[in-house]
């Protein structure tokens, strides 16, 4: 029992346990920044106030990074009034994406990075046309995968990281 009260690794060893315990950690503010949620995660809604208790928040910031949920269409329309090809759904995905990454804080130039899925990869190239539209200088690092189907009988799903890169999501 002694022989551990004196070793290095034993001291370290309960020195790092007492540390989360005395509120120090190795995360420090930047100087002139006010202090995220007591938690340090913002769940927000699409207008930017508090998510409620719901199953999936659309908006996260942590950090500075904010994090979108999958964002889709949701187009399942019975009467069949939704164009059902991959432009519109990519272009209502993304004016999602926008709006949410803006209520974050952030913009179209500071999205980090991208996950696209596809009902199918023929519908690789339509979403492309589309996606240049949005990011003329250049897109974020992507991934695109083909599966099976998604929610709302959408043809594309995106998630995505972005920067926050104004006082708007630094609340």
């Amino acid at each position: 029992m002694f022989s551990t009260l004196s070793t290095r690794r034993g001291f370290a060893g309960r020195l790092a346990a007492l540390i989360p315990g005395l509120g120090l950690s190795g995360t420090a503010l930047p100087l002139n920044s006010e202090p995220q949620a007591a938690t340090g995660v913002q769940k927000l809604d699409y207008e930017g106030k508090p998510a409620g208790t719901g199953f999936i928040t659309p908006l996260i910031i942590h950090n500075g990074v904010i994090y979108i949920a999958g964002q889709g269409a949701h187009s399942y329309d019975p009467e069949g009034k939704f164009p059902m090809d991959i432009e519109t759904h990519t272009k209502k995905v993304m004016d999602n994406v926008k709006t949410l990454v803006e209520t974050g804080g952030g913009g179209m130039d500071s999205i980090l990075q991208l996950t696209v899925y596809l009902t199918t990869i023929d519908n690789y190239d339509g979403m492309n046309k589309v996606f240049k539209t949005y990011f003329p200088n250049g897109g974020p690092a992507r991934t695109t995968v083909a599966v099976a189907a998604l929610p709302g009988n959408s043809l594309v799903e995106i998630n995505c990281t972005a920067a926050v890169t104004n006082a708007k999501g630094k609340r």
